[in-house]
């Protein structure tokens, strides 16, 4: 039943934010967590200096792990998680030291991972577990 319901939500929201595929491989990141058994804590969470931004935040068991979710339409010019440079891993790292500061986390129970979602029928989804290392706190 559930299934069905998470289907229909797909097919209004593709409809709605048809060119945000952002949103719609976040939404289907987020599940695809949640299905592995993860306990998502936070989407979307942003630096207060403004200098990151962590799509997903989950406890995967004790661990905490900062996701990011990178979509394409297709896998024609590479694949998503391609995208996430240097560049992008300091910016995550940026907000990951906030929110682990904040949270009195210590940097040996965090982990860095990456969610690749080519949108298609079905999505392709693959869960990147330690996908880089930056020094977080």
């Amino acid at each position: 039943m559930i299934g069905w319901l998470y289907r229909a939500a797909d097919l209004l929201r593709r409809r709605a934010i048809s060119r945000d595929h952002g949103r719609l491989g976040e939404d289907l990141a987020y599940r695809h967590l949640r299905r592995h058994g993860c306990t998502v804590v936070a989407r979307n969470y942003k630096a207060r200096s403004g200098a990151g931004e962590i799509d997903l935040v989950a406890w995967d068991g004790a661990v905490l792990v900062f996701v990011e979710v990178k979509t394409r339409s297709s896998a024609d010019f590479g694949t998503p998680d391609a995208a996430v440079d240097e560049e992008k891993q300091r910016r995550i790292a940026i907000a990951a030291r906030e929110y682990g500061y904040r949270a009195q986390l210590a940097a040996a129970r965090t982990r860095f991972d990456i969610v690749s979602v080519i949108l298609g029928r079905p999505p392709r989804i693959t869960w990147m577990r330690d996908a880089f290392h930056v020094r977080v706190i």
